[in-house]
Formats: C-alpha cells, sequence, structure tokens
C-alpha cells in the first residue's frame, strides 16, 4: 500500500494562488509548573518560511522544536505564556480553519478501520455535506492494524496522517517530528512527500531530529535550535568530510557530547585528540558562543533580518476559512457509524466483553438454576447475597 502526493492535490484549482509567507519576531515561551515555577522553553527566536520551500527545524531534546511549532500553529498548553509577534503575510492574525494543520509526533489512527475508510470519515466530519471527494474511493481498502491486526507499516502510517490533515488543502503544514521511529526508507519516502507538497505551493515546517543525508538534502532552510535559542548552520564551525551535516550541527549545540567526550577520555577510549575537528578542541557552551557572535557579525543575519522585516510589512492577501464544516446530523451520523465498525471489528473491546458477559450470566444462572420460589429459597439467596 502506498499513499502518494496526489497531482490532481497539486492543481491550481484544489490550491489557490494565495501566497502564505509567514514570519516571527522574537517569540519567547515561559511555562508555569505546578511547583509554581517558570520554566524559559523558547527565547527570542525569530525567522519565516515562504510558500513553495520546506523548512527544517533541528536541535536536540529539549530545545523548542516543539514549542516552537505549538506556538506558531496556536496550540499551547493553558500554563504557557507567549510573547512576540507572528505575521502571515503581513497581518497580525490567526490561523483560520482550514487554512493551517498540525501532524503530531504520534498516529492517532484507529486500527481497526481501513485506509479508505479512515479518509472517507475524515472526509464526511470535515468537508461539508455536498463536496465528496472522488479520489478517496480509489484507495486501498487494507486495514491500519493495531495490537492483533496485521496492517500498513510505519511509513504508510505517517503519510496517512499527512494525507488527512490535508484533506482542507491547507496553505500550512506543521509537523511534529515525522520521520521519528521510522527506519531510513520510510523517512526518505515520507519527507519527499512534504517536498511534494512544498513544490505545490504550501508552505511546510517540519521538526526532525538527527535525520539522514538524503533526508536533510530535501529540505530547503534550516532552523537550528539549542536550549530555546536560534542558530544557523551558515555561522557555525566547517563541517569536517565524511560527517553527516545533520548530525554536525547539532553536535555544535548539543551539551550531551560534552558528557560524551569526557566519558570517552576518562576510559581510555579516546587517547589520541583528532585535529581535523575544531569541536574537539572546545566545548559546547563555547561554540555556541563562538556561532552567536558568528552568526550576527555576518550578512546571513542581516539578509535573514531584512527577509523578517519584509515579510511582516508588506501586507498580503488574508487566507480564509476553506468553507464550512459538515453539518451538525452529519457528524453526529459520521461518528456514530465509525464507532458501531470500531466496536465490531475490535476482540479486545467487543467480542472479549461479550464473551466474559456470557460467562458470568452462565455462572449466575447456573448458581441459582431449580432453587425455587419458597420461602427458604429466598432466604437462601439472600444468605448468599450478604456472604458476598
Amino acid at each position: 500500500m502506498e499513499i502518494k502526493a496526489d497531482k490532481r492535490d497539486l492543481s491550481p484549482e484544489l490550491v489557490e494562488d494565495v501566497p502564505s509567507r509567514l514570519a516571527w519576531k522574537d517569540l519567547s515561551v515561559i511555562i508555569s509548573c505546578r511547583n509554581g515555577e517558570l520554566q524559559n522553553v523558547l527565547e527570542g527566536a525569530s525567522g519565516y518560511a515562504e510558500e513553495g520551500t520546506s523548512t527544517c527545524v533541528m536541535g536536540p531534546s529539549g530545545s523548542g522544536k516543539s514549542t516552537l511549532l505549538d506556538a506558531l500553529f496556536g496550540r499551547l498548553p493553558a500554563n504557557a505564556f507567549l510573547s512576540g509577534t507572528i505575521f502571515l503575510n503581513g497581518r497580525k492574525a490567526k490561523l483560520s480553519f482550514g487554512t493551517a494543520a498540525y501532524v503530531t509526533q504520534d498516529d492517532n489512527l484507529i486500527g481497526t478501520l481501513t485506509v479508505r475508510e479512515t479518509m472517507s470519515y475524515s472526509a464526511g466530519l470535515r468537508l461539508p455535506d455536498e463536496k465528496p471527494i472522488s479520489e478517496i474511493y480509489a484507495l486501498p481498502n487494507t486495514v491500519i492494524g493495531n495490537w492483533h491486526l496485521r496492517g500498513i507499516s510505519g511509513g504508510e502510517k505517517k503519510r496517512l496522517s499527512i494525507a488527512l490533515e490535508i484533506l482542507m488543502r491547507p496553505k500550512l503544514l506543521f509537523l511534529d517530528e515525522p520521520t521519528t521511529g521510522l527506519d531510513s526508507a520510510s523517512a526518505f519516502f515520507v519527507t519527499q512527500t512534504l517536498r511534494a507538497l512544498s513544490r505545490g505551493g504550501r508552505t511546510v515546517i517540519a521538526s526532525i531530529h538527527q535525520p539522514s543525508s538524503e533526508v536533510f538534502e530535501l529540505f530547503d532552510r534550516l532552523y537550528l535550535l539549542s536550549g530555546g535559542k536560534t542558530f544557523f548552520a551558515q555561522a557555525g564551525f566547517p563541517c569536517p568530510a565524511l560527517r553527516n551535516p545533520s548530525d554536525h550541527f547539532l553536535r555544535c549545540v548539543n551539551s550531551d557530547f560534552d558528557k560524551v567526550k569526557a566519558s570517552l577520555k576518562g576510559s581510555m577510549k579516546l587517547q589520541i585528540e583528532r585535529n581535523d575537528d575544531p569541536l574537539d578542541k572546545v566545548t559546547t557552551a563555547e561554540a555556541i558562543h563562538t556561532l552567536v557572535d558568528s552568526y550576527h557579525t555576518s550578512h546571513y543575519y542581516f539578509s535573514a533580518k531584512e527577509k523578517i522585516d519584509e515579510m511582516s510589512t508588506i501586507k498580503g492577501m488574508v487566507l480564509d476559512s476553506r468553507g464550512s464544516h459538515a453539518s451538525f446530523f452529519m457528524q453526529a451520523f459520521i461518528l456514530t457509524k465509525r464507532s458501531f465498525v470500531n466496536m465490531s471489528r475490535d476482540f479486545g473491546y467487543y467480542w472479549l466483553r461479550l464473551g466474559i458477559y456470557i460467562m458470568v450470566t452462565l455462572s449466575i444462572g447456573t448458581i441459582y438454576m431449580n432453587i425455587g420460589t419458597g420461602y427458604n429459597s429466598i432466604l437462601v439467596i439472600l444468605l448468599f447475597h450478604d456472604s458476598i
């Protein structure tokens, strides 16, 4: 089973010629913890993303990749405080229904349904009643799979999740680590699908955790984060030969490598210091400080700043909502039908429970069989209940 970016999905008839330029200035996110402390998870992030391009957000764990995507999409939790400015086509506006989509890291799919049924139910819930999609019936009728049903692969599940989110033809697509948990081939095909979607006029922003060199080359721009601060690869240390560029960029900003290097030196496994890698001679904090100073004095910084100012001041067209939702009665009908289909196919949820209920019924019925309806019989029943 294969899910591809359909060429018909990229046609001008389906994707209007409305640009989707996204820019953000000095974004900071502070989260209020349960103990009352405030944690700064994103600090002074600025950047931009243009239509027809795919942007890769990279950084070590806890650097603020998911927080940045949540802030741009507007799905921060209630205990998060956002400061800064987000511009969509030069205007301070919230993303309306159908103009943007967000693909989470976990695939929230019902394993008992097939690919065709999943797409059909999702289209019925999101699209207007009078707007059916005939392409759905051409999809394979393969079950998705769960703990007892063998179904499609992890890469196909991820592409199905992406397909569900682009039903409304969004102009902006956010993805939180779409290649996590996939093998190299599946990760490449998923990223290739994202590249095809961006070439169709969409703005794609995805957070990636340590991609391969083949996956890394499919993206147009890199946005590098560390500790909630922004870094760019062009201002960093030179990448040594035969090293994956994405690994090198993460090595520059991830302080965990200092512990690894110290551990190797302590165990006498790193006796000869390599002279071709400048990162072996400095700590991560020193490398980050050098990166920041180098970037702020380079032409890349002034070029990016000029681009952000331009995209935040030039007013473009407003992205309106892509039509109305399905009616309430249609949504209720589809949800009820999907629930019955899921229960009838789920062995653990429906049939196993039904078997347990039948066994309990037979057991209790056998205990009280032929007891009678006299006073002594009723007294025995009451005594039995009291003992329970």
